[in-house]
Formats: C-alpha cells, sequence, structure tokens
C-alpha cells in the first residue's frame, strides 16, 4: 500500500488542524492505520492508530482528549483531527500502515509498521 500524507500547516497554540494519508494499493479496513510525528532533534514517537475493522483506537497519553483518529472507507483515507494544538506538537507527522490487526502492545513501535507516508509539517507558534 502507498500512502501519501498531506494537510500541515502553520498554526496558533489552541488552534485545530485535520491532516489527512490517503492510501492506494490496499484497503484501510484490511490494515492496523497509525500516525507518529518526529520533532526535530528527537525521535519519532506514537501518536494515534486504530484498526480498519472493528473501529480498536489507541492515543498517546500527550494526545489523548484532543486528537482523533478517523477514516473515510469511501476515500480510503485516514485523518487525524488535531485540537488545542500547544508548541510542543510540533513536528513532522506520518501515516504508517501495517497489514492486519496488531496486538494493543504493539501498535505504539514503529518497527511494527512496514509502509508510511512522506511526512507533513505541522508547527504550532503564536
Amino acid at each position: 500500500v502507498q500512502l501519501q500524507a498531506s494537510g500541515g500547516g502553520v498554526v496558533q497554540p489552541g488552534g485545530s488542524l485535520t491532516l489527512s494519508c490517503a492510501a492506494s494499493g490496499g484497503t484501510i479496513s484490511g490494515y492496523t492505520m497509525g500516525w507518529f510525528r518526529q520533532a526535530p532533534g528527537k525521535e519519532r514517537e506514537f501518536v494515534a492508530a486504530f484498526y480498519g475493522v472493528g473501529g480498536s483506537t489507541y492515543y498517546a497519553n500527550s494526545v489523548k482528549g484532543r486528537f482523533t483518529i478517523f477514516k473515510d472507507n469511501a476515500k480510503n483515507t485516514t485523518y487525524l483531527r488535531m485540537t488545542s494544538l500547544k508548541p510542543a506538537d510540533t513536528a513532522v507527522y506520518y501515516c504508517a500502515a501495517q497489514r492486519g490487526r496488531l496486538i494493543a502492545s504493539r501498535v505504539a513501535d514503529l518497527r511494527a509498521y512496514d509502509y508510511w507516508g512522506q511526512g507533513t509539517q505541522v508547527t504550532v507558534s503564536s
């Protein structure tokens, strides 16, 4: 499956942004879809994930209650809705996919994902 991330930009603290991850070459309902981010000088970290059938969702503690991962099957696209954004959310955001359902203990492990999008920059600044 090929992934194309988009929707990044510059937003003020407290603002909102929605990222998109369009998939081709595979149907997202058969994949675990994830979002990761990497800030300058830091390692890539888990943000959110879900499995396309059954609707199990997972979030990093740092974004729980502010970010929402969801999908549009008709568009074969996964989204990350981000609200109440903070400067600490500034990073390059990557979408990722893995065929099948990852067990809960692995959804936050970037090594568990075989397919990655190219990343989209999110900058939270006043």
